[in-house]
Order: structure tokens, then sequence, then C-alpha cells
């Protein structure tokens, strides 16, 4: 990804699915203009999910996921299902490929069932259609398209733009909680994770975000923030710190400056900031045999002391003073099976997408398995989950009612 480029998580995801030989990678080649699949006559030639970042036109960035046949067999075929199935978790419009001679099958069925299961927009693209003499009426959510001769291609791709939420409407990272000419400061540790010379992503978006309010960042490091506000002759607006330095912050920080951090801004821009709020008293109930994942949403080059997986277990383990085991995932990988789970500490999610980390949120809820994340879990060990949270209102009177 260049420094510029929409992350993939700020992108539209749109998953084409459907039976082997359907059709989906020639519709995703026309769709996108560019032979990003490979299309061939075999079955079962996409075999993994393949992802694309691009610009589609009318919708602008997007994640375009072609995904491997929904009726394969064997044992392979069965885990390749599995892959297609874990592609829906993260996909905000769906295409359901299908072709236009045979019609609707049992797999094509399941499909839809599952989209509507799922609450995904989506649009059956009823393909192959040049290959049929007269049309007859397609049914309600369905088009009839063909890859080959690029018929109703470009009402397929402004379907799937109308299906998809618009931007406009999407949360601000930041934005809304700052006024133009405000002064912002942010405490960004030299992460030895992020590649040299580089802030790592959330903390690129929180200064854009900031300048796009019309307001100031100020950046410095923990061991500068005191010298900062003095130096700064204002009084900022809000305190965004790196979760790993929550207390040394909260420390320096004046009691009537506003603090959170990165972490919560991401959780609350996610839609997940409730949820994980309330999750981080459970760390409060952790008992000696209890286990606990840490899941991450990126994979990254482990360090001596990395956040993950040697300081939040540590840190846990002081904080509550029981024997715990620890299990950690990372990327795209998530359990079905949380049942054995006391508790789930994920991270910031920058790189999972809305819809994705919206259904990890569900999934816990679901088999009632508390979730928190890396901030909040952190802000709640330093007695200071109040204070980062009181620039959300409504979610501290929520936590005041449970408590």
């Amino acid at each position: 990804m260049g420094l510029n480029d929409t992350p993939s998580a700020n992108r539209a995801h749109i998953g084409f699915f459907g039976r082997r030989n359907a059709g989906k990678s020639s519709l995703v080649n026309a769709v996108t203009g560019q032979d990003l699949s490979v299309v061939s006559d075999v079955l079962g030639t996409t075999t993994d999910p393949v992802y694309k970042s691009m610009e589609l036109l009318p919708l602008g960035p997007v994640m375009i996921v072609d995904t491997p046949g929904f009726d394969d067999v064997g044992s392979l075929g069965e885990k390749r299902v599995g892959k297609a199935k874990r592609v829906l978790n993260k996909t905000d419009v769906a295409v359901l490929a299908v072709d236009a001679a045979q019609g609707l099958t049992q797999a094509d069925h399941e499909l839809l069932g599952l989209f509507r299961a799922k609450a995904i927009p989506h649009v059956t693209a009823l393909n192959k259609s040049d290959l049929l003499g007269e049309l007859p009426d397609p049914g309600p959510g369905a088009i009839y398209v063909s890859a080959l001769s690029g018929h109703n291609v470009s009402l397929l791709k402004e379907t799937i733009a109308r299906l998809a939420k618009p931007e406009e409407s999407k949360l601000r990272l930041v934005g809304d909680l700052i006024k133009p000419s405000d002064f912002v400061v942010l405490v960004v540790p030299i992460d030895k994770a992020a590649p040299k010379g580089r802030l790592i992503l959330p903390q690129q978006q929180t200064i854009r975000d900031i300048l796009e309010a019309d307001a100031a960042a100020v950046v410095v490091k923990e061991f500068e923030l005191r010298d900062a506000l003095n130096a700064l002759g204002k009084k900022p607006s809000l305190v965004i710190t790196d979760s790993q330095v929550f207390a040394k912050v909260a420390a320096d920080t004046p009691p009537d400056v506003p603090l959170t951090s990165f972490s919560i801004l991401f959780a609350r821009f996610k839609g997940i900031l409730e949820g994980v709020a309330i999750g981080a008293a459970t760390l409060d109930r952790l008992k000696d045999g209890d286990t606990i994942l840490i899941a991450e949403g990126c994979t990254h080059h482990r360090q001596c002391d990395d956040i993950g997986t040697v300081k939040l277990p540590r840190w846990i383990r002081n904080y509550s003073g029981a024997e715990l085991s620890f299990r950690h995932t990372s990327g795209g990988d998530f359990p079905d099976d949380l049942s054995d789970l006391a508790l789930i500490v994920h991270c910031g999610a920058c790189m999972l997408n809305e819809r994705e980390v919206r259904y990890r949120l569900k999934q816990a809820q679901d088999q009632g398995v508390p979730m928190t994340n890396f901030g909040t879990a952190i802000a709640q060990m330093q007695g200071i989950l109040k204070r980062s949270l009181s620039v959300f209102p409504h979610i501290l009177a929520e936590l005041e009612e449970l408590a």
C-alpha cells in the first residue's frame, strides 16, 4: 500500500460468490476492467480468496474479493468453502454469480440464505446471458449480465455502488470531537514494529482526520508531553495516546484536559466501543484456570517485548493475580468456537473493516464471551477507563449504570 492509499479497512469490501464455473472470476475481471482472477473451464480454478484494492467507479476505493466455488467437494473442497464463508464476515456487498442457463441451485440458495442471515446487501448476477435467447424476467434483486460481451456490466457496477454504505455516512475517527483551530496532542512512542521511518496506521489516520477538521496536531513522544503542554500556551482540546504509555500520559495530562487513546477511538470508529468498554470489567473477575484469547487483526514482526504476546499477558496476570492461559490469533484467523474462553482482548482493529470487527464482537456475545480491546483493557488496569471515555458521555453513563 502506498503512503497515500486508502487503507483496506476503510474500503468497501465487495465479495463475489457462487458455484464453480458460474463465471465469478470472469465477472470480477469484467467489473474491474483488468485480469485480476485466473479464468478457466477447469472446476475449482480459484482455490483461495483473491483480494485486490482498486478504485471502482462510481463507488470509489474498494476491496474486490474473488472466492472459491461454494459447491466444491472433497476434503480440500470443504476447506475452500470454509474460506469463502469466512469472507462473508467482512463483505459489505455480495455479488452472487449464477450461470443464467442453469438457474439457481441449492448452493446458490444457501448463499442467499447466508447473505440474509448476516444482513449483507447483495445482488444476483445472472451471468452468461449472451448464451440465452429471449431473456425472461430475472426476478427481484437479479440482473442479467455477460462478462464476455459486457452486457449490463455497468448496471451491475451501479447496483454495487448503490448497495454499498455511502462514505459520507461513516463516523469520523476524531474530527467530530474537535473544532477548527483546536490543538490536539498525540503521544506517539517510537514503535519498533512499524516500518523504519514511518508512523503506524492508526497514528497516520488520526493526524489526517485532525487536519481535515481544520485543527492542529501536535505530535510528541511520551517523555516530551509535559514540556509540550507547558510550551503550547493554550490548553489542548484533546490528548490522544498510544495505549502502552497510558499511565504516564494520564499522570502528565492535567485532569481538566480530555484524554483517550488511539485504540479507543478506533473501537468507536468500528462501532464496538460500547461492547468492549463493558467487557473490560471482566478483567476484575478473572480466576485461576481461565483462558484469554488475544486477537490481532494484522500480522507483524514480533519484537522481544511485543504488546500482544508479551506485555498484555504480563499486565493481565499481574492485575488479576490469577494463573491464566493465553491463546493468540492474528490476521484473518479468528476461532468459530469461543466457548472455552473467559475473555477476548482484541487489538484496535485498524486493519479490519467495520463489518468484520462487528461480526467478531457479535460472535463473542452470542457465545456469552466478553470482549474488550487493548485500549479499554489497559485503561481498566490503570484505573483510568472512565477518564479515557469522558469524551463519550453516553458510553460512560451506561458503564456507571452497570457498575
